[in-house]
């Protein structure tokens, strides 16, 4: 009896730093990518629930750890490989870094996030839709957003 409490406790200790590994990588990732995500907690332990399931469930049925980490990290990041924000970042260091500090790209970027949306509803943005042909699109859009926001508000 005690070697299967012993072996219990083993278990929920090695799922419990399992479901943490899962959920500090989406933190960093949402944090960095996707601020407007990165304090949803119920997404944030949903997600990493499904990617610990994933990955022990993967790691029973006897796949080698690098197929059970691709499994997990399928399921962890599915829908996160475009970012709006990273897009709009992306603008802001191309186009706009010359009008002010590389300290106020990022919070500006953030600001420019509620105010570029109208222009993401118009596209379907799925995963890979930064290599496609319409991202240049978009990016000129952004920008022209962004250019036009600026000269009715300045950069305050």
């Amino acid at each position: 009896m005690v070697q299967v409490i012993i072996l219990n406790k083993f278990y929920m200790d090695t799922q419990q730093k399992d479901l943490s590994y899962f959920r500090l990588r989406l933190e960093e990732l949402l944090y960095a990518s996707f601020p407007e995500k990165a304090y949803d907690h119920k997404f944030i332990e949903q997600r990493s629930s499904w990617a610990a399931n994933a990955y022990e469930g993967a790691f029973l049925s006897g796949n080698p750890i690098d197929q059970c980490n691709e499994i997990a990290n399928y399921i962890l990041f599915e829908g996160l490989r475009f970012s709006k924000f990273d897009t709009i970042f992306q603008v802001v260091c191309n186009e706009f870094d010359t009008i002010m500090a590389d300290e106020e790209l990022r919070p500006f970027a953030l600001k420019m996030l509620p105010v570029c949306e109208p222009v993401f509803s118009s596209y379907d943005l799925t995963d890979d839709f930064a290599n496609g042909p319409e991202f240049d699109l978009l990016y000129t859009e952004i920008t022209g957003t962004i250019a036009i926001w600026i000269e009715e508000h300045g950069l305050q």
